[in-house]
């Protein structure tokens, strides 16, 4: 780990998550940089103080940020790039980028994978672009971007191979209502954050469909010991605890929280929507969608158990009935 880590921070993105990251770096660095895809929306925050489009009525200091609409000019003055855009979206950024980014430190924000490639994205930056897991970090947690901004209490977990350095990353974050930890399992992290939006999308098909609370705990509890399954086979870790807060905690507030977007996409579907209409009534991205079919995929080497999975697959992408998938899964739980 460099002696500056991190350094100077990007944050890449302009959504949601996004703006409130930036928030959180702005509590702890003097200064960062701020990509974001559109000059217009550059623009216009300028002249705003805040996001025109996302978490508008939080306030930024913007004299303490450079904004820049060019990913490479970005890339260039970075130490440290804070990756927090929708996974759909991921692999269109990272392809503008001619820099070489190998010797950057980076930090992944995305509760996404990767589509087409299935692949986790820490593994994508090492595949294609030569960025060493050493110098990669993942930030996760049940952690809606809306009650960070409003400052709501907290808890982010922080994984990287090197504890010094999450632990570094991690003070970056830290305030009154932002509490951290650490951790060393950043591929289990990674993939819980995956099928967590994959659980909250049946957990909204349950809610629409009006199941009531006594399945939809029974629903959850078996998605946590479905997660475990798949991530202990999948990348094992001695010291995972599947009841962690990054792992449990994410999973309860996607599943149960009205700022979920995968919830709120599934429970258009189970109120009757086709796929297709709720994901044009989404103002924003449900990653669950895009993760249910990558997972999928993955499962079919290793061949874990996951009637969830099965369940959501076939709703979303089998054109099956979510009363029919639905039932059937619920015969598969205990």
């Amino acid at each position: 780990m460099n002696n500056n880590f991190p350094g100077r921070i990007a944050v890449m993105g302009g959504g949601s998550w996004a703006t409130a990251l930036a928030k959180l770096m702005l509590n702890a660095n003097e200064h960062i940089i701020w990509y974001m895809r559109r000059a217009d929306r550059i623009a216009d925050f300028m002249a705003l103080g805040h996001n025109p489009v996302y978490l508008s009525d939080v306030e930024f200091d913007t004299s303490r940020i450079t904004f820049s609409s060019n990913i490479n000019d970005v890339c260039r003055e970075a130490d440290t790039l804070l990756l927090a855009v929708p996974s759909p979206y991921f692999k269109g950024h990272m392809a503008k980028i001619t820099e070489d980014i190998s010797h950057k430190y980076v930090v992944n924000a995305i509760k996404g994978i990767v589509p087409d490639e299935n692949m986790l994205i820490t593994d994508y930056l090492t595949q294609f672009y030569g960025v060493p897991h050493s110098q990669q970090l993942v930030v996760s947690g049940p952690c809606h971007a809306e009650e960070v901004a409003l400052e709501r209490l907290s808890y982010l977990t922080v994984a990287a191979d090197d504890r010094q350095m999450a632990e570094a990353f991690a003070s970056r974050l830290i305030s009154k209502q932002m509490l951290t930890t650490t951790s060393s399992d950043i591929e289990g992290i990674e993939y819980g954050g995956v099928l967590k939006n994959v659980y909250a999308i049946c957990a909204g098909i349950l809610h629409g469909m009006k199941n009531g609370d006594n399945f939809l705990a029974s629903f959850v509890s078996n998605s946590i010991r479905e997660m475990e399954r798949f991530v202990d086979v999948v990348c094992p870790h001695p010291t995972r605890n599947i009841c962690d807060s990054v792992y449990l905690g994410d999973l309860l507030v996607t599943c149960y929280s009205r700022f979920s977007r995968n919830h709120n996409f599934g429970a258009m579907i189970g109120k009757g929507y086709s796929v297709k209409a709720a994901m044009m009534e989404m103002e924003m991205v449900a990653e669950g969608y895009y993760a249910t079919r990558c997972v999928h995929l993955i499962n079919e080497k290793y061949g874990v158990e996951m009637p969830i999975l099965d369940a959501v697959y076939s709703i979303l992408y089998e054109n099956k009935s979510p009363r029919r998938a639905i039932a059937d899964m619920s015969h598969k739980l205990r």
